[in-house]
């Protein structure tokens, strides 16, 4: 008697795309190796569309997902990036790709790459400062990095890139445990996690901060595709 053979559907491969201020970086949930390339204030979303396209060209996909360094409506950018050029703000990946696309903002991808459960916190420190939180499974994007902090200037503007080129380590340090301790004080999480690349140059982290890994990003937006993994903000179970 011959035997049954069960049919399983083909996993679909991720495309995850992180979109920094400084790189923008790409890695597929089969090939699980990064490729990268440099961004800066002169790259159009057309571009870099051209530019990933050009850079995995010899790698086989089904779907992407896209960390967007700002706040992101209805699978598209709502408003031009800090740290990169025009064009982006409504910008349509999907027909771009020509692939199945979901676009969240970055520290939000990176955030649900960490995520441990219970009600987390993530800041990115990176050329600027990314935020999001997931609160028992639920996203909650942030834009935390351009509120008002010391002296009329931003959080961003305090611990960003600049800042610490600017200040030197110790001194930047020494702002970012400040800006741990509000944050931790003003929205209670159970922990933060931190990512971004600079988030490396920390140390003696403060008690509830955890370091994250920036392939975390990536892992991100692998999950985004998973069934069940995660819920967009207000959606309850």
């Amino acid at each position: 008697m011959a035997k049954k053979t069960s049919k399983r559907t083909p996993r679909q491969t991720v495309l995850a795309i992180d979109i920094g201020g400084s790189r923008v970086k790409v890695m597929t949930s089969t090939e699980r190796t990064r490729r990268a390339f440099a961004s800066g204030p002169d790259l159009s979303a057309r571009v870099m569309v051209r530019k990933v396209k050009a850079l995995t060209k010899d790698w086989s996909y089904d779907v992407i997902a896209i960390g967007y360094p700002g706040p992101v409506i209805n699978n598209r950018p709502l408003s031009e990036p800090h740290n990169l050029g025009q064009g982006w703000a409504g910008f349509n990946f999907e027909k771009a790709f020509r692939r199945p696309t979901k676009v969240v903002n970055d520290a939000l991808m990176q955030a649900i790459g960490s995520y441990q459960g219970g009600r987390m916190l993530f800041l990115g420190l990176g050329t600027g400062l990314g935020s999001a939180m997931i609160v028992d499974g639920i996203l909650e994007p942030m834009e935390l990095a351009h509120l008002p902090y010391r002296n009329g200037k931003t959080f961003e503007q305090y611990v960003g890139a600049a800042a610490l080129k600017r200040v030197g380590r110790k001194k930047w340090q020494r702002t970012v445990d400040d800006v741990l301790k509000r944050l931790l004080a003003a929205l209670e999480p159970d922990y933060v996690m931190l990512g971004g690349g600079n988030a490396d140059k920390t140390a003696k982290l403060p008690r509830k901060v955890r370091l994250g890994l920036n392939t975390n990003a990536f892992e991100g937006g692998f999950r985004l595709w998973k069934k069940g993994a995660v819920k967009p903000a207000g959606v309850r179970r």
